[in-house]
């Protein structure tokens, strides 16, 4: 009697293929944004120098850009293109933003979709900084560095750009329409002056203020 060779049931059958092992997720370095490098590298040593407890030191806590589109009263596709044009720039998908209450003058209704709104933290937002301070606010027609005067009193900076063409993710025969945003840099700075040193280091360009 021949020898069956091994594994092989005596029935005849063929053995069944081994399975092949699953590929391994390849493996690397998460990418780390460069300004979050700055700031752990150069900016954190700095303001050690006057802050006792690392605790305390300022750091960007989130980042929110929101887009108001009134006419999407009238016409709800312009709506659409904010969200998808929103997503391109932030590369997170928004929320729909609506009317808090009823406004006749303005045929507002309460509920009614009024605009996009995105918020980034983390590293989304260190990304969306870095591309702010070097890309979009140089490319801001006549720029002459941005007022450092616009923060709220508690740490929060804000500006508008009156145009979405600044972001290099915006193609110009792709826009329905011109559309300005907010954005607003919320920090965990206990005062107006410990977040303007923050951005400052991180490299915001502000406007320089002439000397008397």
């Amino acid at each position: 009697m021949a020898k069956t060779q091994k594994g092989t049931p005596e029935s005849g059958k063929a053995p069944e293929a081994a399975k092949a092992p699953k590929a391994a997720k390849p493996v690397g370095p998460k990418s780390i944004p460069r300004l979050k490098q700055k700031y752990h590298s150069e900016v954190l040593p700095k303001l050690l120098t006057t802050y006792k407890n690392p605790m305390a030191v300022p750091r960007v806590a989130k980042v929110v850009l929101n887009m108001g589109v009134g006419a999407a009263t009238q016409n709800s596709k312009l709506l659409d293109a904010a969200v998808a044009e929103l997503t391109q720039i932030a590369g997170q998908k928004p929320v729909i933003t609506r009317a808090r209450k009823s406004i006749s003058n303005f045929k507002l209704r309460e509920g009614v979709p009024i605009g996009t709104s995105v918020t980034l933290r983390g590293d989304r937002a260190y990304f969306f900084l870095d591309k702010l301070f070097n890309i979009v606010v140089p490319r801001i027609r006549d720029f002459r560095g941005l007022s450092p005067k616009s923060f709220d009193g508690r740490g929060n900076y804000s500006l508008g750009l009156q145009e979405q063409l600044v972001f290099p993710e915006i193609k110009y025969d792709q826009v329905e329409k011109v559309q300005g945003m907010n954005i607003t840099i919320v920090t965990t700075a206990r005062t107006d002056g410990e977040a303007r040193e923050l951005l400052s280091l991180l490299g915001m360009p502000f406007r320089r203020t002439q000397k008397n």
